[in-house]
């Protein structure tokens, strides 16, 4: 319950998280005053303010305004609570860091401490810059740099808006090569009460003052290693390893420089820094080693009923990430029989599949349609609410990138489904577009992926088991038709049903909140028992999709796969507007008529199985060398 004032503000401002029921701030400066303002005005309940400064701040009315209680010239002199911080002490702050005797105990569950600001001089340190500290603002800023480097805004010391905003402009014309004066330093004229330093207490227990917050550094520590007439600040690291935790001392050093100075006897300046060394960021010892580390040379994600699969005998394999069953064997069946029995049962009764993993990306405003009618080579503006239509993505040069089925939720909102592998790449590229491209667009992009488990019910006998659903959706073919999507609750679940099919039988897109999927699971096969529900895998869905001849992007299409040769010239032609990719496919070498295209192969021998990466000939006893018409990109027996 005790961190940093910033970070709590961080988590109200940025999540809606409140860090506690009852908050107590405590710091040297007016930002302590200005965020308990903040967090009341969002409904979070500040208990007291704590201002070591014997002066009041800048704008104490702001919290007398909210019957905020605001004692000034005090500090916590100790917190109390065991797993769980439950309320501080306070003392009169008598100055150069002497505490009077305990005056007043406030309840509290959050503690956030404020010891004013610090730039993030760390790359600037890394350019070989050296740097000052500054008496006033109680901290470290840049100096000078051999390199062509200049610093503005807040790692510059300078915390005001519209400072930060002035001295930005000018290093930017600076660094366009603009002929205009730089400001020495736009440290303006503060309005503000300035800070002032309370680096540790003198009369209270070293060994409960905390110096480094992740690495439990404390005051002790740092006399031990004094005592131990350690004076480089480099050895005091390493020797307390003050500064090595995460952050990488971007909240600690300050600190440990300031104690060391007047353990020592000298100024802050003259003890020196450590050194920022790259990363910037911190990156784990294993990124360095590399990628050969088993199993974790990647993230393994589960679907939501994955217990359920374990059940049923799933056979797991890895499908861009995904741990997902390939199929569910019987007795001594092999994976060949295994997909036989599954998609057969798809096709005269009821399958149950899940597909948790494939890409769910809500775009939200009232550009949305405008935005997504560039993204499809379809048109996406006029699809009327609560339909939905399969769509293919372009890339700038008319390349197939990704296909799917979005839906019309409302007039300014649309759900979009990508490939299982494609969705945080797709997500990632609709961003790019947005934010670097077209700025105008008033539209939210949100990857929902992980947040719904999908679990689909294929097959004739599909309907019959959602007819027996508790729900408030009328599932009859006559009410909820091909291509159409419904909202309601299912088990009193919130859900998401998308008529759709990859199979070619009918099938419902079952979709709800990711931590009742196994639930889901478990109670449509108690549903489907009496048509004997099956569940079916992934290479069973594949079988039944290239059946019904649907196209599988990545497998049937490369980096040159153009819509024409999947067969939409002729949507191209209706659609008026314009859309990713589309110039490029006016150019002669997209619409030529020796490309390959998408078609559908048939064996001469019904038991002999069409080998995948085999390449099309004209003739059974060619002459080497031989041309390819084209080659097989999905097989399987049907």
């Amino acid at each position: 319950g005790i961190m940093l004032a910033s970070a709590i503000g961080a988590y109200a401002h940025r999540y809606g998280v409140s860090a506690g029921d009852r908050v107590v701030l405590v710091g040297n400066n007016d930002s302590v005053i200005h965020l308990a303002g903040n967090l009341h005005d969002m409904g979070v309940a500040v208990s007291a303010v704590i201002d070591t400064r014997a002066q009041r701040g800048s704008d104490p009315a702001l919290l007398a305004e909210r019957n905020i209680r605001y004692l000034p010239g005090h500090s916590v002199q100790s917190v109390k609570g065991r797993r769980a911080i439950s309320a501080v002490t306070l003392a009169p702050h008598l100055g150069e860091g002497r505490l009077g005797a305990a005056t007043t105990t406030i309840d509290c569950d959050a503690l956030g401490m404020s010891g004013g600001w610090s730039p993030t001089v760390h790359l600037w340190s890394q350019a070989g810059g050296s740097l000052k500290y500054d008496e006033a603002q109680l901290c470290l800023r840049p100096d000078d740099c051999a390199q062509a480097v200049r610093v503005a805004g807040s790692a510059n010391g300078v915390f005001s808006t519209a400072a930060a905003l002035q001295e930005g402009a000018a290093l930017g014309h600076w660094a366009a090569g603009s002929a205009v004066e730089l400001p020495e330093s736009v440290v303006e004229e503060q309005s503000v009460r300035p800070a002032e330093a309370l680096w540790y207490t003198r009369d209270a227990r070293s060994d409960k003052q905390w110096v480094d917050f992740q690495y439990d550094v404390k005051v002790a520590d740092l006399e031990l290693a004094h005592r131990e007439n350690i004076r480089s600040v480099e050895h005091v690291k390493r020797y307390t390893t003050n500064g090595m935790s995460v952050d990488q001392g971007k909240t600690s050093n300050i600190n440990a420089l300031a104690v060391m100075a007047e353990l020592s006897g000298r100024p802050i300046p003259e003890v020196g820094t450590t050194k920022f060394r790259p990363p910037y960021q911190p990156v784990t010892i294993g990124a360095f080693a590399g990628r050969h580390i088993g199993k974790q040379y990647a993230p393994s994600l589960r679907m939501p009923g994955q217990n359920w699969h374990v059940e049923h005998g799933g056979h797991f394999a890895d499908f861009g990430g995904w741990q997902r069953p390939e199929y569910y064997p019987q007795k001594d069946e092999d994976e060949a029989a295994a997909i036989r029995r599954e998609a057969l049962a798809v096709r005269k009764s009821v399958g149950i599949f899940e597909g948790s993993p494939l890409g769910k990306i809500e775009v939200r405003g009232p550009d949305a349609a405008a935005f997504l009618n560039l993204v499809y080579i379809n048109n996406a503006a006029a699809l009327k609410v609560g339909a939905a239509r399969y769509g293919l993505m372009c890339n700038e040069n008319g390349v197939v990138i990704d296909d799917g089925v979005f839906v019309r939720l409302a007039d300014d909102h649309f759900l979009l489904h990508t490939t299982s592998g494609g969705a945080a790449r797709i997500y990632g590229w609709l961003e790019e577009w947005l934010q670097c491209e077209w700025l105008h667009f008033d539209v939210f992009v949100t990857n929902v992926t992980s947040q719904w488990a999908n679990v689909t019910l294929s097959g004739p006998n599909a309907y019959k088991v959602l007819a027996k659903c508790d729900s408030d959706i009328d599932f009859s073919p006559a009410a909820f038709r091909h291509m159409q999507f419904r909202s309601g609750k299912i088990f009193g679940v919130p859900t998401r049903v998308l008529r759709a099919s990859f199979t070619g039988e009918a099938s419902y897109e079952i979709n709800v909140p990711a931590r009742y999927g196994y639930a889901l699971l478990k109670n449509l096969e108690a549903l489907g028992a009496e048509f004997d529900i099956t569940p079916y895998g992934v290479e069973s869905l594949m079988t039944l999709r290239a059946e019904k001849g649907y196209l599988h992007i990545g497998a049937d299409t490369d980096g040159t796969t153009n819509p024409m040769d999947l067969g939409w010239g002729g949507a191209i032609a209706k659609k008026p507007g314009d859309f990713i990719g589309r110039r490029s496919l006016s150019r002669p070498v997209d619409q030529s008529a020796d490309r390959l295209h998408f078609v559908g192969l048939q064996s001469l021998n019904p038991a002999t199985p069409l080998p995948l990466g085999g390449h099309v000939i004209s003739s059974g006893q060619p002459e080497l060398p031989v041309a390819s018409e084209g080659y097989v990109t999905s097989a399987c027996i049907s």
